[in-house]
């Protein structure tokens, strides 16, 4: 809750209001940044209209630079959009006239429409101040590595603190980001390196599933080996601090370009998805980044000025949804034990993410007991003192507001506030003493597995992010030209393309088999068939089925749907080591013998018909892909322009499903896509028999795809979306806004709970395939269900623990002489430093946070939250049997309802639920059940083996409950009957009972 007092921020001083209007309370019609001002003058210096595109593009491809890497992160698109250049209007002054009245009609329209956000935006308005920020170094778990820490922070100077806060800038070092080392202590410069399914802009390493293909592996293992054998990679490259997995965007867009970084738009599956993904990468010693936090749903207009817009967008949202739906997934990170958080680009409530006060303070360092730090996106801070005071802990890549211009809002300017008392001296402490935390927490001072960085060792990052060659820039950022061996080349891939393979399989979605056309027979026809004497004639077609002709890694960052999609783009993809070809594998698999192939692997048939009138069977392949909104491709910029199929796809498959043996064919339909695609114009087609979802499935492309269709595997993927059969299905909460509704483009979150199958069971709306779906070579049975309760209800869980006390350090600020640059230090252009030129200027002043103390949340006092949140309530057990003739695995899920007609015991006000929302899910592998036996082999229902096992499902108490915003708690129903399905789907759910 506010408190009663509030502070607004202006140059870094506090200044005390009659009205809590802190920086988390901005006016959404503000025409500049002047709201998020800090003590550093920051906005004075940012002037967009000289802000030059094409000394950027210059700047960029200077030095060894290769060419697919200028300009590559976050601002390749804002060139041909930048503000023009004064130039000539001769021979008249009408031509300036005209140019002036157009400025000034589109400011007035702009104004209006950010008149008109404010006026629709939620009632409750503006995200709450929380202050101070809570310290780290409360939870046990993390009690060693914070009692290291703290020895070592006590020894560290104020600008040495400083350097570990600050990235030294784009493209200074090796990395992507990058923070200054503290030498004389051993502490290295961290190396922090994208992305969410490999590592970018490195050599010799995998190209992972994207994220969105894990989660339809319903496969926790699994989740958790790709982690592991992601985390291993990293730790070969010398890769500190690795940026992934991503949880945000949630999928509230089914259009969103960068979704396929994350799992699925359901808060249980992506928080078990990341927490999973997390351990594994953390047990191989790399600090994991849970991103991006809060809200950033869309591409268009995610960052101020990439759009033309003077600020990001805002995404408004009410405190329940916010907890029971976006921030699900990062307290089960934070359970996981998640060194870093990334905090987003975008504005929450008209407050950007990064100075989020409730965000950062009230909700993830307090209530979810996060004990890691808070980095930046790249450039998503837009503040000094204002994102220190609000819980930010660390800034990348270390740039101020513009890319590449050594000006960063903290370095320099951050050892000043602290020095004039802008910033408290225990605030820089805890944000430092965060960053070694996590360092010690993961085992990175260990010597052995992290060698020294030079002068004392040969360790550091053994690749660079910005030449392929073996001697480049060691500083390719500055002007400085010093060169050394940047890259080593080392191979990090092991075995890890068995992974790639089994992920991709298991996240292959068999969605229609009708007539049990898969799987297909090497031999072409199957047993019994007519014409077995005969050759068996398949057609292969569509672009989708081959290589890009210009090569795997042609377009950069992967911006481009050209030959099979393997991944969507942006700063989440990267290079192919290699790629296997869909239709190079589908010839591999077939007997040459019997079986005759005809490819066609464009999107545009023949005018000859007997490419397809010859054919038994079609197999064809279409895709829809997207990406981050710093790159387009054909008119998409970021996000989708609607959820087709792309290039003519849809026209490819109905030509074929109307041609494939004289219309006598049987087709099947492979689509690789980053999102739901919208299959209506073809799925019931009496030809169209089998269709597989393939997801983003990374190296292995072909190879796993032929192990469905060959039933070398069998599929065992469910969908991770709901697939809808139009695309106002959604509802009009899944629009991306596409144009800009005011100077802060304003998108509210009105729907509240209800995105994906939570808004078509609300609405009773018949999906095409539902969240969830599923099929496979083999049947399953569930029976059996049983509900066991572990105690009476009761609404509230128990008050928050203490924790334990965090370190302290001496609060006295340092003299300002020894933050000077020392004598005779060279200085790096654009590289940013801690230290000031001049103590001029700097003088202490006093800084009230005390009276500032916003109260602990009750759902608060350990890593996710208050742990007997966590408490198993109930477990529901079921029995489930493989009544098929093929072995197989079963994804068993578990629904949960709470009480209809509910209503507050205390205000008699209605709580409104979704029909059922997911709560857990097991997959089973179970043997076929035995030829002639009418009931199958009985086998052990504990889990032994044999075609019948039993599954069970550990309820919490968070699992039964809803967030209470009167009591900023999680409360549980006391009244009325909590409903439990069990089943394949979230409309499949053959097991109901009650609690």
């Amino acid at each position: 809750m506010p408190p009663s007092e509030s502070y607004e921020l202006r140059r870094g001083r506090y200044s005390k209001l009659d009205a809590p209007v802190d920086d988390d309370a901005d006016t959404p019609t503000r025409a500049s940044l002047d709201s998020d001002a800090s003590s550093y003058e920051d906005l004075d210096e940012f002037d967009p209209l000289n802000y030059d595109a094409g000394t950027l593009k210059q700047k960029r491809s200077t030095g060894d630079l290769r060419a697919r890497r200028k300009a590559s992160y976050k601002d390749a698109e804002f060139a041909e959009k930048a503000p023009l250049k004064k130039r000539a209007c001769a021979p008249t002054k009408l031509c300036c006239g005209l140019v002036l009245l157009f400025v000034a009609a589109t400011v007035l329209l702009l104004s209006a429409g950010g008149i008109w956000a404010w006026k629709s935006a939620p009632s409750n308005g503006q995200s709450p101040p929380w202050y101070p920020s809570p310290k780290g170094g409360t939870d046990a778990a993390w009690a060693e590595s914070y009692k290291k820490a703290a020895a070592l922070v006590k020894q560290m100077t104020l600008v040495e603190k400083v350097n570990i806060t600050t990235g030294t800038g784009w493209s200074s070092q090796m990395c992507v980001g990058n923070t200054g080392p503290v030498s004389r202590l051993k502490f290295p410069a961290l190396c922090l390196q994208d992305g969410p399914l490999g590592i970018r802009f490195a050599d010799n390493i995998t190209a992972f599933p994207a994220g969105i293909t894990v989660g339809a592996t319903w496969n926790k293992e699994l989740m958790y080996k790709r982690g592991r054998a992601h985390g291993k990679e990293a730790r070969g490259k010398g890769i500190h601090v690795l940026l992934g997995p991503a949880m945000g965007p949630l999928g509230r867009m089914p259009a969103g370009g960068r979704t396929w970084e994350g799992f699925g738009p359901d808060p249980v599956l992506q928080g078990i998805a990341a927490a999973q993904t997390i351990r594994g990468i953390q047990d191989e010693g790399v600090q994991a980044t849970a991103k991006h936090y809060l809200l950033n749903e869309q591409e268009h207009f995610r960052q101020a000025w990439e759009w033309l817009t003077p600020n990001a967008i805002s995404s408004n949202i009410d405190d329940r949804t916010t907890h029971e739906i976006y921030a699900w997934p990062f307290a089960e990170s934070v359970r996981a034990g998640v060194a870093s958080v990334m905090c987003s680009y975008n504005q929450v409530n008209n407050s950007y993410a990064c100075q989020n006060s409730k965000l950062l303070n009230g909700i993830l360092k307090d209530e979810l007991g996060f004990q890691g730090y808070i980095q930046s996106d790249w450039l998503a801070q837009r503040s000094g003192v204002a994102s220190a005071l609000a819980g930010l802990d660390m800034t990348m890549p270390g740039d101020g507001l513009k890319w590449m211009d050594g000006n960063s809002l903290w370095g320099p300017r951050l050892t000043t506030a602290i020095l004039n008392g802008s910033v408290p001296m225990d605030r820089l402490d805890d944000m430092v003493t965060r960053v070694v935390a996590a360092w010690y927490q993961l085992g990175q001072d260990d010597t052995e597995k992290w060698p020294l960085q030079p002068p004392d060792g040969d360790g550091g990052p053994n690749f660079s992010s910005w030449t392929d060659e073996e001697i480049g820039l060691l500083y390719p950022g500055s002007t400085d030209k010093t060169t050394g061996v940047v890259n080593k080349f080392v191979n990090v891939q092991e075995d890890h393309g068995d992974i790639v393979r089994r992920v991709a399989a298991e996240g292959t979605v068999l969605v229609k088999n009708e007539d049990s056309l898969l799987p297909l027979d090497r031999n072409g026809w199957k047993e019994g068939e007519e014409n077995a004497n005969m050759k068996y004639r398949v057609g292969v077609f569509g672009e989708d089925a081959r290589f890009n002709s210009d090569g795997i890694n042609d377009c950069k960052d992967r911006s481009c749907n050209k030959g099979t999609l393997a991944s969507g783009w942006g700063s989440g993809a990267v290079d192919f080591p290699y790629l296997i070809e869909p239709l190079a594998a589908i010839k591999k698999a077939f007997n040459d013998d019997s079986v005759y192939i005809t490819d066609w692997p464009e999107n545009s048939l023949p005018k000859q018909k007997e490419i397809l009138e010859d054919q038994d069977v079609c197999i064809v392949f279409a895709n829809a892909d997207a990406g981050e909104g710093y790159l387009k491709w054909e008119g998409i910029r970021g996000d989708r322009n609607d959820l087709l199929l792309q290039k003519g796809s849809d026209k490819l498959v109905q030509d074929v499903a109307k041609g494939c043996g004289k219309g006598n064919g049987k087709v099947v339909v492979v689509i690789h896509t980053v999102g739901p695609v919208i299959l209506e114009s073809w799925i019931n087609l009496p030809s169209v028999k089998a269709v597989l979802i393939a997801n983003l499935p990374g190296q292995e492309s072909g190879n796993s795809l032929v192990d469905i269709l060959f039933g070398d595997i069998n599929p065992s993927g469910h969908l991770p979306y709901t697939i809808a059969k139009k695309e106002d299905d959604y509802g009009p909460g899944s629009k991306i806004l596409y144009s800009a509704n005011g100077l802060v483009p304003q998108q509210n979150f009105t729907e509240g709970l209800y995105i994906d199958y939570r808004y078509f069971d609300k609405k009773d709306i018949t999906p095409q395939y539902e969240f969830g779906y599923g099929l496979s070579y083999t049947r399953f049975q569930l029976s059996s269900l049983l509900i066991s309760s572990h105690g009476p209800k009761s609404p509230l869980p128990a008050p928050r623990p203490s924790g334990i006390e965090p370190p302290t350090y001496p609060t006295d600020t340092p003299d300002p002489k020894s933050a000077l640059f020392p004598p005779g230090f060279r200085k790096l252009s654009k590289y940013i430093y801690p230290y000031i030129s001049s103590t001029d200027g700097i003088s202490k002043s006093e800084v009230v946070v005390s009276q500032l103390q916003s109260t602990p949340s009750q759902a608060g006092g350990g890593q996710g939250g208050n742990p007997d949140l966590y408490t198993t309530v109930l477990t529901v057990s079921a029995t489930v049997a493989n009544i098929g003739l093929v072995d197989g695995d079963c994804v068993v899920q578990l629904y949960i309802s709470l009480p209809k007609d509910y209503k507050d015991p205390e205000t008699g006000e209605a709580v409104d639920f979704p029909v059922r929302v997911l709560r857990g899910f097991e997959k089973i592998h179970l043997d076929a059940q035995q030829a002639g036996s009418a009931e199958g082999a009985k086998g052990s229902e504990q889990g032994g083996g044999g075609n019948r096992k039993m599954v069970r499902f550990q309820v919490t108490r968070k699992d039964l409950s809803y967030w209470d915003t009167r009591q900023q708690n999680w409360v549980m129903p006391t009244t009325g009957d909590i409903g439990i399905s069990v089943g394949f789907s979230s409309r499949d759910l053959p097991l109901q009972g009650t609690w």
